[in-house]
């Protein structure tokens, strides 16, 4: 029985890794035409959280209002920490095909503003626990995020453009617009092939590997608190190692995509929660506060401040990565004290 619980994670894994290489895939070759910024943080931001945000809603319309908002909490306090210092590890060595000294992350203002906005509001609101209105207020915040990112998008498109033109008008070749218009198409049917593989596998893969825990006799604060998050983030940090083998495009989506899905956890997930709570209760639903949750919620604040503010620097480097992969074992810790 073991022996099969291994060989179907390894399955699973597989196809993981699969999906989210046809993921990366696609994701570099559409910000081509929507730049790495747009790409990473909506599109590959919500394709790596489809199966926490299916999850979510799941486990909130079932009434289990704790796993469904410890899941987002969770991811926040893991991609932020060692998703991160993953990324940072592999773009600034020789794990990378064109390895960086440093990271210019300058341009990502917004998403670091945003992020500490929805980290601050989402702590506020969770006071007097989670109603219908917060529901409403995390929806209109992601609504926000996305039509400022398409708004940066279109200015940046625009002030490229005539430096596209001027660059063509002085070569010799000819544009191919229909091979253009191809590659885009090949780009996004490649993308949503690996959407779908990631859905559809993530899930199977959390079981499984949940499965050779128990068999091994890992404890179930081992498996709630190291585990569990890093099987339900498992798509997200394959994309992100990925991407940062690629060099300094590869690495802009990344950097995109961490900070787009964790402003995504903090909006659109807890809305997802909220509203599952409302479709198994009715509209006075509410998710209370816990012991354990507040605890959650707190740890997960104060590291994503605290790793935001790392970001704000105009470059980072090798020295974050390590500052934020001490962080995640720092966090693992408090867990390990509070699930105890």
């Amino acid at each position: 029985m073991e022996a099969n619980n291994i060989l179907l994670m390894l399955m699973w894994l597989g196809e993981l890794t699969l999906a989210s290489w046809l993921l990366s895939y696609g994701a570099e070759h559409l910000a081509v035409r929507f730049g790495a910024r747009f790409v990473g943080r909506t599109l590959l931001s919500v394709a790596t959280t489809l199966p926490e945000i299916a999850i979510v809603a799941y486990a909130a319309s079932a009434g289990s209002y704790g796993i469904a908002l410890g899941a987002g909490l969770g991811s926040n306090v893991l991609m932020m920490t060692l998703g991160l210092a993953i990324m940072l590890l592999i773009a600034t060595t020789r794990l990378s095909k064109k390895p960086l000294k440093k990271i210019d992350v300058s341009s990502f203002k917004l998403d670091k503003i945003f992020l500490l906005l929805t980290a601050v509001i989402s702590a506020i609101l969770f006071i007097d626990g989670y109603h219908f209105t917060d529901g409403i207020v995390f929806t209109v915040l992601f609504l926000v995020y996305v039509f400022i990112a398409f708004y940066e998008m279109r200015i940046e498109k625009k002030k490229d453009k005539e430096k596209v033109i001027e660059e063509y008008s002085s070569s010799s070749e000819n544009i191919n617009l229909p091979s253009n218009q191809k590659q885009l198409l090949k780009s996004g049917i490649i993308f949503m092939i690996g959407t779908i593989g990631v859905f559809l596998g993530a899930e199977p893969f959390i079981k499984s590997l949940e499965h050779v825990s128990v068999d091994i006799g890992v404890s179930a604060i081992i498996l709630s608190v190291v585990i569990s998050p890093i099987a339900g983030e498992m798509p997200e940090k394959i994309s992100l190692m990925l991407l940062a083998r690629k060099g300094a495009h590869g690495t802009s989506i990344a950097i995109a995509n961490v900070l787009g899905s964790k402003i995504l956890n903090n909006t659109l997930l807890l809305a997802f929660a909220v509203f599952g709570a409302i479709y198994h209760s009715g509209l006075g639903a509410s998710i209370d506060r816990s012991e354990i949750l507040t605890q959650q919620m707190l740890l997960a604040t104060v590291v994503t401040l605290f790793a935001v503010g790392l970001l704000f620097r105009k470059e980072i480097g090798i020295r974050t990565g390590f500052i934020l992969l001490v962080m995640y074992i720092a966090s693992i810790g408090l867990q390990f004290f509070m699930n105890s």
